[in-house]
């Protein structure tokens, strides 16, 4: 690997983590003792993200130790998260070192809201969204497109994104682990999307990059960055440079596939040298391209993206 590598390293946490043993779960120290492996190798982004990474007991001290990194290797810090538990942290994430966060909201109508994520309260994540905005954090939305769902709300939601200040990224759904819903049901070709955005807004493409699969666009009359993560309809894979770390240690080099290494037991046992030997290994097998298929009746994989991070 180059002294300049643009892996991005993603620490998923999800909120299943919550029902495993604690002995299951690397530790605080274990993830930073990975981190500082991955800074070595030439890392120079992480994420964090789950499921809800604001849920791991103690998550403001890991910000910390890892917001030491920056400057030293590691160029930027950032986290996803759900929103609902922001308002508590965003402060303090902040101080921490995180200049950026996305949250994930793919509607505003609280009834919408509360059916998508099966129990949620939508007031909870607008009142982070603000503590982070007070916080002086920049915000992205990300909102995966569902038609017949949310498709009606793309256009206000990007209003609102543009009057709230916070970037936007529109996202197509993603064939991965099991959900009660028809996939094929509520797929929305983000071409579609585009083609009506451009007409309605001006927009035009940008030359921005921030080193994930998204491709923005921009208007002279918005202060709103809009992206589109387009899996199915236009494959990113040939700029994916990502890997995931879950909660327990297991390393995917892909979303769409399972290959991947345990590190967890490898730090335990080996130490940095038998963990750098595994990371060569999934390096080197990284898949080319995910096999994502919406009219599929069965996932590309097992793995809910809350396993694996978003």
């Amino acid at each position: 690997m180059t002294d300049r590598c643009d892996f991005r390293c993603r620490y998923c946490m999800s909120e299943k983590m919550q029902f495993l043993p604690r002995k299951d779960l690397m530790t605080l120290k274990e993830i930073v003792d990975l981190a500082d492996v991955f800074i070595a190798r030439g890392v120079t982004r992480i994420r964090l993200t789950g499921g809800e990474p604001l849920v791991r007991r103690d998550v403001v001290k890991l910000i910390g130790w890892l917001g030491e990194r920056l400057g030293r290797g590691l160029e930027e810090l950032t986290l996803t998260t759900n929103g609902s538990h922001l308002a508590q942290y965003a402060t303090q994430i902040a101080d921490a070192g995180v200049r950026r966060v996305n949250v994930s909201l793919d509607t505003r109508d609280p009834v919408k809201f509360r059916h998508l994520t099966r129990r949620g309260e939508l007031a909870p994540v607008l009142a982070g969204i603000e503590a982070a905005k007070r916080a002086g954090l920049a915000i992205k939305i990300n909102m995966v497109a569902l038609s017949g769902i949310n498709d009606d709300e793309i256009s206000d939601m990007l209003r609102w994104c543009d009057r709230e200040e916070n970037d936007l990224t529109l996202i197509e759904t993603m064939p991965l682990g099991a959900i009660d819903d028809d996939r094929s049901d509520h797929f929305l070709p983000l071409d579609e999307v585009r083609r009506r955005l451009v007409e309605e807004f001006a927009l035009v493409p940008s030359l921005a990059r921030t080193g994930g699969p998204a491709r923005y666009y921009e208007a002279a009359g918005l202060s709103t960055r809009v992206g589109f993560i387009t899996p199915l309809t236009n494959n990113f894979c040939d700029g994916c440079n990502r890997i995931r770390v879950t909660a327990t240690g297991t390393v995917f080099g892909c979303l769409g596939h399972d290959q991947s290494v345990e590190l967890r037991d490898a730090l335990r046992r080996g130490g940095v040298p038998e963990v750098s030997a595994l990371l060569d290994r999934l390096l080197a097998g990284k898949p080319r391209r995910h096999d994502f298929r919406i009219e599929h009746a069965s996932p590309a994989v097992d793995r809910h993206m809350s396993v694996t991070g978003g």
